[in-house]
């Protein structure tokens, strides 16, 4: 979610300095667009809209230092998130910087692939 120029990250209770993209693995049988509704409701309390494919990644997952594929939307919010779950945080980034507290750690996928592709800066 991209909003007034600033990306959605959001933290886990697991690496509590280390911002990522919200969404998950897949269930069994689950497509992509399915991963990130269900994750998105059980994480932010939020549905997507609008759902638009915009990159596959791949790269190394950090937390479980394993290798990962990584599908990116653009996605609208139908109402406001609020973190829930496993979440330990959830900021709004700008040019590498939250609003609330400064620079932030990104997951290297996300700092190598999609901020740049957003021309967010890092």
């Amino acid at each position: 979610m991209v909003r007034e120029g600033r990306l959605l990250v959001v933290s886990k209770q697991a690496a509590p300095d280390v911002y990522y993209l919200p969404g998950g693995k897949p269930d069994p049988g689950e497509t992509p667009e399915q991963t990130l509704a269900r994750e998105l409701d059980e994480e932010l309390g939020v549905t997507p809209t609008g759902l638009t494919p915009l990159v596959t990644v791949e790269d190394w997952a950090v937390l479980e230092d394993v290798p990962m594929h990584l599908t990116v939307f653009r996605a609208g919010l139908d109402r406001e998130p609020v973190p829930a779950a496993e979440l330990a945080s959830m900021r709004w980034l700008r040019d590498g910087e939250s609003d609330d507290d400064g620079p932030l750690t990104l997951a290297p996928a996300i700092a190598r692939h999609v901020v740049p592709l957003l021309g967010l800066g890092s």
